[in-house]
């Protein structure tokens, strides 16, 4: 806790030096970070560069908030061709092929941290968040930041009224149907709902499914990987949401996180969306008691469940500044992976700890002990040590094959496709833009 309130004092001591209009101020190098934390992430943000700033007096860093993850990462690339990229860019980890392929642009992150003598130890970060960012020979190209896996919300209250234990979510996709028709005849009209579908509904129930989602290790093993997705159990998966769906025992309610209303409201009593989502869920439902509680799996498929991946984004640092510039941004980078940091960010926010130091200090703190569940998604994205299916993923142009996905799952909801003429569409829609990619880059 002294640390804490140090890091407090210090964001308090440097606002009122910047209201004075501090003398050498000038004197600092400047750094720039841009991000796309909006709201209160964006005020926790702020908050971390400010301390980092409070922290030394050789670096002043300048976090800039450009937008969402895609206008970000685009802001970022035009703002490259224009020569006046910033030092650090926050890309979404769907991003992370784009970044890779973009030779020249970047300054990996082992190597700068190499380049400028500062100590970094790759092992000390959490191999299921780091495996997402590496190279084949593990060297870190990022450095990871919010990282965040999918959890299942549930109201308590709703599982009481309904005579179910509210300490024990469903496991399985049959049992959370019956929970779903138990809380229905309770009085609550929605079953379950869900945030970021193609994220938590096919991205990661293949990786908890051990799944392949597309052929060469997700992409990990090269540009000329496919699709695969609508030759396994995610067929059925999306067939059953969408019989679901008729009878609310799933209701849609938007393609990233509109959604949530629906389970703050109690219309909804499950909600599966990201361990991030934590700080909302605490915030929003006020009239209910909630838990945490790992996403179901499929009994007869066979080794679920594996393990979940992770989500948010990373830190990329961009080529074409000073040698004196990037000892500022490793110098930050030690700063923000600290123990102290990292423990403190996880617990403001539900986002996962990078580090095991993080995870055990937050432990020590007794934090998991006063928050029953927020270790959920830690325990579920290491349950078990990732195969090629549950490493994660690496396909070029993915944020647009998001959108494909998406649409085609619209189409499953209305009932305007079957879940194969969705999905075999989504799988051949987004392979052709796969081809693109890989000729654009390899």
């Amino acid at each position: 806790m002294r640390c804490r309130r140090s890091i407090l004092a210090g964001a308090a001591g440097l606002a009122l030096a910047l209201a004075a209009g501090p003398v050498g101020a000038q004197q600092r190098v400047q750094i720039e970070w841009w991000h796309a934390m909006g709201g209160e992430l964006g005020e926790k943000v702020a908050k971390i560069a400010a301390d980092f700033n409070a922290s030394q007096e050789e670096y002043e860093l300048k976090a800039v908030y450009k937008g969402n993850y895609t206008e970000t990462m685009t802001a970022a690339i035009a703002a490259f061709r224009a020569k006046q990229q910033p030092h650090i860019v926050q890309v979404f980890e769907v991003g992370t092929a784009t970044m890779m392929a973009a030779r020249g642009a970047i300054y990996p992150v082992y190597e700068l941290m190499a380049d400028t003598g500062e100590p970094f130890d790759p092992n000390a970060f959490i191999s299921a968040v780091v495996g997402y960012y590496t190279t084949p020979e593990g060297e870190m190209l990022s450095m990871p930041f919010n990282s965040s896996t999918p959890v299942l919300y549930y109201n308590k209250d709703a599982f009481r009224k309904a005579g179910l234990d509210p300490e024990q979510p469903p496991k399985t996709w049959p049992e959370l149907v019956e929970v779903a028709e138990k809380t229905q005849a309770a009085g609550y009209p929605c079953g379950f709902t869900t945030g970021w579908q193609s994220w938590v509904q096919i991205e990661n129930f293949s990786a908890w499914h051990n799944l392949p989602l597309g052929t060469k290790q997700n992409g990990f093993a090269g540009l000329d990987t496919e699709l695969v997705f609508n030759k396994t159990a995610v067929v059925r998966h999306i067939a059953n949401m969408g019989e679901w769906q008729k009878s609310k025992i799933f209701d849609y309610g938007g393609r990233r996180s509109d959604s949530a209303p629906k389970f703050y409201n109690q219309e909804c009593v499950m909600y599966m969306n990201s361990s991030a989502a934590y700080a909302g869920v605490k915030n929003n439902a006020k009239d209910f008691e909630f838990g945490i509680g790992m996403l179901p799996y499929y009994p007869d498929v066979e080794g679920a469940p594996q393990n979940s991946i992770i989500g948010g984004a990373t830190l990329w640092v961009l080529q074409g500044h000073s040698e004196e510039e990037y000892k500022g941004v490793a110098r930050f980078f030690s700063y923000l992976s600290s123990p102290e940091v990292q423990a403190w960010w996880h617990q403001e926010t539900g986002y996962l700890p990078i580090t095991t130091a993080a995870y055990e200090l937050t432990r020590s703190q007794g934090f998991y002990e006063k928050n029953p569940g927020t270790d959920i998604a830690i325990k579920q994205l290491t349950y078990k040590e990732p195969t090629e299916n549950s490493k994660g993923l690496r396909f070029g142009s993915f944020v647009q094959i998001r959108d494909i996905i998406n649409e085609e799952l619209e189409a499953v909801w209305a009932g305007d496709k079957t879940a194969q003429e969705a999905m075999d569409e989504a799988v051949a829609r987004g392979n052709k833009l796969l081809r693109q990619f890989e000729a654009q880059y390899k």
